[in-house]
């Protein structure tokens, strides 16, 4: 089903004005920074995965020094299950993983009534009674890095191939492999990945929006296969020359997925189904 052409000129017109507030903050300008009023209320992620504050600290602090690590992708699982800055600043850069370390500055700071993780991501104990640190240390992390030879990305590796391989790790869902990849294809060997534009791993969120530009009911489910891919692909070949001329960089494949999620919301809002958890101070 090709996307319905007036819900693309929406979603590119949320994309464009997502981008312009982006542009207006970073430069320095005063408030209000769109007259969108559920953009000025709401936050929302920013169009490009790698501006957005949590992306750009791990990016500068763990990502950026580390790039030669060949096991920087695990480093990239830690840093997306715990997804918080400040903790990930006490735990420091896994050069060796120590389980015992993570769990110990995990505990401290939730007993010390400090934020520990995201609220971005749902990160379960996936049915085992035990505390969420304790959980990822011992039935995560760490068989993620005995593992790591077999897993770490090797030159001739596409996003996908990759994606696979964590995928099938216990704890690391398709959701959560696919930021991990997100973060590791920006060093080699990913780098030079032949599907680095055009390869993503859908969400719910972004499900539900590619289903609303689309035209479908927002919970229609999408079956196996790569139908949602090349659904999205479909829809990127629409929007790319109109966004470029906007002056909107050149997006990959999962800033577009992350898009649809933020769109999702912005739909949602739109029609009163509901609001962002987080509110945002744009005016």
């Amino acid at each position: 089903m090709p996307p319905n052409s007036q819900l693309v000129e929406s979603f590119k017109q949320f994309i464009r004005e997502r981008w312009a507030i982006h542009q207006l903050k970073a430069a320095g300008r005063p408030k209000p920074w769109t007259q969108d009023p559920i953009l000025q209320r709401y936050r929302f992620c920013n169009v490009r995965r790698e501006d957005d504050t949590v992306t750009r600290w791990i990016a500068d602090h763990w990502r950026a020094p580390h790039a030669k690590d060949p096991d920087l992708w695990f480093a990239m699982c830690v840093a997306r299950l715990v997804n918080w800055p400040d903790t990930l600043a006490e735990l420091d850069y896994p050069k060796a993983w120590d389980a015992d370390n993570f769990v110990t500055v995990l505990e401290r700071r939730a007993a010390g009534r400090e934020k520990v993780f995201s609220g971005a991501y749902i990160v379960s104990t996936n049915g085992h009674a035990m505390p969420k640190a304790r959980y990822l240390a011992q039935h995560v992390l760490t068989p993620l890095w005995t593992r790591r030879q077999a897993i770490r990305p090797t030159v001739g590796d596409s996003l996908d191939s990759f994606h696979d391989r964590l995928w099938g790790q216990q704890g690391m869902g398709p959701f959560m492999a696919a930021q991990v990849v997100a973060d590791v294809k920006y060093v080699e060997p990913l780098k030079k990945a032949s599907d680095w534009y055009t390869w993503a791993a859908p969400g719910p969120g972004s499900k539900r929006g590619l289903n609303v530009v689309l035209g479908r009911a927002k919970d229609t489910p999408w079956g196996g296969g790569d139908k949602w891919l090349r659904a999205l692909r479909e829809l990127i070949e629409q929007c790319t020359y109109d966004l470029e001329e906007a002056g909107v960089p050149r997006l990959h494949a999962q800033d577009y997925q992350n898009c649809l999620c933020e769109f999702d919301k912005y739909t949602r809002t739109s029609r009163g189904e509901g609001t962002p958890r987080s509110t945002y101070q744009g005016v």
